[in-house]
């Protein structure tokens, strides 16, 4: 399918249901179609991996196509110069994450990213900085504790925004390093109670947030990472 038609295939898979999600997401309803991300990356699968089409299909300005491109674009063949032009894009916390776990973090630079947008004044490049913290610590198999510390130093000192979705992503952040072990989650939960003793308003409410989860947590068998008391298989713990 060309760009034409896959913009039609997704809007004859639209629902009112949905396009009302994207809406409220503030997403200006000419470019809200209203199709789920389990329809979306179905599309994905049957259409193919294509940078020209993905381009494209974001350049359309749809809510829907800019997800679905992320899914076609190839990491290999695409530039930082082109992730940036994307980010810029970008008007939603939904996309700023889809974007993040599902192309940039597979770029063999990525981290490059989280330094250059921590200190950004573009809401989504600085939540973005903070989705790759904490995409990173889950997936890359190969980040050495020093770079783990570096994050952390990044969350404490840049936790101070206080855009609810700069600050939710902080609190993930520091969250997902907090669950790697057991010394993780002691330093973790070290950087939420500084920020709630010292902190400002934003950075106290990170610092709790945070702090639900990293007081309660239990080691698996067979996870390399910790786990949350209050999910399935953690209260059985």
């Amino acid at each position: 399918m060309n760009c034409k038609e896959i913009i039609e295939e997704l809007k004859s898979q639209a629902s009112e249901k949905y396009k009302a999600n994207v809406v409220k997401m503030g997403i200006p309803e000419k470019y809200s179609i209203g199709v789920s991300t389990t329809q979306i990356r179905s599309l994905a699968k049957k259409t193919g991996k294509s940078n020209e089409l993905a381009f494209e299909l974001w350049n359309t300005g749809y809510h829907e196509a800019k997800l679905l491109a992320v899914l076609l674009f190839n990491h290999k063949d695409i530039t930082n110069s082109d992730i940036k032009k994307l980010m810029a894009g970008v008007i939603s916390w939904d996309l700023c994450d889809h974007l993040c776990k599902n192309l940039i973090i597979k770029m063999k630079d990525y981290k490059d990213f989280i330094f250059e947008w921590i200190t950004s004044t573009h809401v989504y490049e600085k939540r973005a900085s903070f989705t790759l913290i904490a995409s990173s610590v889950i997936h890359d198999k190969k980040l050495s504790n020093d770079t783990v510390d570096t994050y952390l130093k990044l969350i404490s000192d840049n936790s101070d925004n206080e855009h609810e979705h700069i600050k939710k992503a902080v609190s993930w952040a520091l969250r997902e390093i907090g669950k790697k072990d057991f010394d993780y989650n002691e330093k973790a939960l070290l950087i939420a109670h500084d920020l709630i003793e010292n902190g400002n308003k934003t950075q106290k409410w990170i610092g709790k947030d945070a702090m639900k989860e990293l007081e309660n947590v239990v080691k698996a068998e067979g996870r390399t990472r910790l786990i949350s008391r209050n999910t399935k298989m953690g209260s059985t713990i």
